[in-house]
């Protein structure tokens, strides 16, 4: 039943292991550790699938080791969590002193006759667990056993009285002498006392008033205008060309030359002293406060379980959706610090706040450490170096302020002497065009063209509403490309997740353009609609283009996180559902107020 069983260390070591076939399952055991152990997603579950492989994990923190069992898919061994359970403690018992006081491995793990022996007791045990027949329940054990006559009787008067009240209060009384013509008088001279009793006393209507509602009249703005003041009011047509902005921020100019600064973080040391200049008393020591309140209770055990773990654990839950942590990544982020737990050896309370602190950072900083690393600038200048325009193109849902953080990153490109082509690819949304219009008016007003050799740094490519986004991009990559622009920036429509007929069209966008890099632009604001949005925006780039590798997003520029205080639980979700990282985050209203996502920053927030 089990192909392969395997005991090996966190570090990839081999202890022991039995194989009952030729068939070598390293590469199944590598993708384990890989993409479970050490980057701890999913880590409740316990249970990975490889093509017609599963396997079933245990973990013992106390030996760092891990327990694992390979069978085939298609088979259902309900015992397995119970073997496992028992193989460790077998293995323990045998070689918990060679490994826990001498630190040394031996040269050979003679565990075999243990193993047969575990794997027979559970077998047997779960085969007659299984056929035990199902016991029926006694009459004494039913409630029918527990009524009596007295019981049945006292019902039966009950329900008795209550219809009588039913009948009391619905029946009304009637003449039975009337005949039909006087019921129907009285009920018409009862309906007419309750109609003029309604009636409240009104005055007359003067004749004024009735000439006053004859006719409608226009109504008049105080702010009106005429028709001429239309012509100078209308935005559709660049008129202000040659407008010289007095008053241009030139105080910003300059300040985002290189590399995004990361977010500002308060350490525990200035918050340390904060409290001493209020008045603390430093020799008591710091309070523990935020999470690591939530471990007072767990005091003086040896060896923390998760019964122990677990009041602790649901309040941390509850913190970290009250955080903006989406509710289901919040469930998996306490079920990996449970396992980066259980098992462990404590002392007194100041060892097991830190230990839940190390636990807590661990896992935090492996969620928020994405897959790969995005260099915009080298991979621009590497762009360049080829001959062609690095492209960008933005997107996500309606409001979040894509066209807003579009200029921002424009500004800190030609900071560093990037020129930029700006492809106005939202063609649904009113006063798009003008609104990158404006901001590329702005941008050239900062970085004129006789700072940089009279060349325009800033220009936009737009061919008006209700046109095909995808055939814009083209065109202006192919502009860009022939007037060797360095970057060219793609801003799309905004679109809700379940718009089928805009996913299609960006989709599309993005299969024939193939853009060097996909941004999604959400708030900071959000929570589980974050998971759903980052979910379905994926899964639609996925389905609705036909290549086998579709191009799906690259990172995330997580907008307006100057709002929320210290509920940075977004960052959290969107890090964990993609694995993608977050590039760019907005922090106010001006150009300069972009950052870079500093991991200490929103762990620490967190940790509050």
């Amino acid at each position: 039943m089990l192909d392969y069983v395997v005991v090996f260390t966190k570090g990839g070591i081999i202890l022991w292991d039995y194989n009952s076939s030729e068939i070598t399952y390293s590469a199944c055991i590598n993708n384990l550790i890989r993409s479970f152990i050490l980057e701890d997603r999913n880590t409740e579950c316990k249970y990975f699938e490889e093509d017609n492989l599963a396997v079933q994990y245990k973990l013992d923190n106390e030996l760092e080791l891990v327990y694992a069992a390979v069978f085939q898919k298609v088979i259902k061994l309900n015992y397995l969590d119970a073997f496992l359970g028992e193989l460790q403690q077998e293995f323990k018992r045998k070689f918990a002193d060679v490994l826990s006081s001498e630190r040394r491995l031996p040269t050979q793990y003679d565990f075999n006759a243990e193993f047969r022996n575990t794997l027979t007791a559970v077998e047997k045990s779960a085969t007659k667990v299984s056929n035990a027949p199902k016991q029926m329940r006694s009459y004494n054990e039913s409630t029918k056993s527990k009524k009596n006559v007295a019981s049945m009787y006292d019902d039966n008067n009950k329900n008795e009285i209550v219809k009588k009240v039913v009948i009391q209060e619905t029946s009304k009384p009637k003449d039975i002498n009337l005949t039909t013509e006087n019921l129907i008088l009285e009920n018409r001279k009862r309906l007419k006392e309750k109609m003029t009793a309604k009636k409240s006393p009104t005055e007359p209507k003067s004749k004024a008033n009735a000439s006053e509602k004859a006719g409608k009249k226009p109504r008049v703005w105080d702010l009106g205008g005429s028709s001429k003041d239309a012509v100078i009011l209308d935005r559709s047509k660049d008129q202000h060309q040659d407008v010289q902005y007095q008053k241009v921020q030139n105080n910003i100019v300059g300040t985002m030359q290189g590399r995004i600064q990361d977010l500002e973080v308060e350490s525990d040391e200035d918050s340390l002293e904060l409290d001493e200049k209020k008045g603390g008393n430093p020799n008591n020591g710091p309070k523990t406060s935020g999470i690591l309140s939530y471990f007072k209770g767990i005091v003086g055990s040896k060896t923390l379980s998760r019964v122990e773990l677990q009041p602790a654990l649901e309040k941390m839950k509850d913190h970290l959706i009250s955080k903006n942590v989406a509710a289901d990544i919040a469930y998996k982020l306490c079920e990996s610090v449970a396992t980066n737990l259980e098992g462990k050896s404590l002392g007194t309370f100041d060892s097991i706040a830190s230990l839940v602190k190390n636990s807590l950072n661990t896992s935090l900083v492996r969620i928020l450490s994405p897959k790969r690393r995005i260099d915009i600038i080298r991979d621009a200048l590497e762009a360049k170096n080829n001959g062609r325009p690095y492209t960008i193109a933005f997107c996500g849902v309606n409001g979040v302020g894509k066209s807003t953080n579009l200029a921002k990153i424009c500004f800190w490109l030609i900071e560093n002497d990037f020129s930029v082509l700006i492809a106005a690819c939202d063609t649904f949304r009113a006063g798009a065009v003008e609104q990158l219009r404006t901001h590329t008016r702005h941008l050239n007003a900062l970085h004129p063209p006789e700072r940089h050799n009279n060349r325009t740094m800033v220009q936009l490519y737009e061919k008006g509403y209700g046109k095909d986004a995808a055939g814009i991009a083209m065109e202006a990559i192919k502009y860009a490309n022939d007037t060797t622009i360095d970057i060219v920036l793609i801003d799309t429509a905004g679109r809700m997740q379940d718009n089928e007929p805009l996913m299609r069209s960006l989709s599309k966008l993005i299969k024939i353009n193939d853009p060097d890099l996909v941004l999604f632009v959400g708030e900071a604001l959000v929570g589980n609609e974050a998971v759903d949005q980052l979910v379905k925006f994926n899964q639609s780039l996925a389905d609705y283009s036909s290549n086998e590798n579709p191009h799906i997003i690259d990172g995330i520029v997580l907008t307006k996180f100057d709002t929320i205080d210290d509920k940075v639980g977004a960052a959290i979700s969107m890090t964990y559902i993609t694995g993608q990282p977050i590039v760019f985050v907005g922090t106010g209203q001006t150009y300069s107020d972009l950052k870079a996502l500093n991991v200490n920053a929103v762990v620490h927030a967190l940790m509050k």
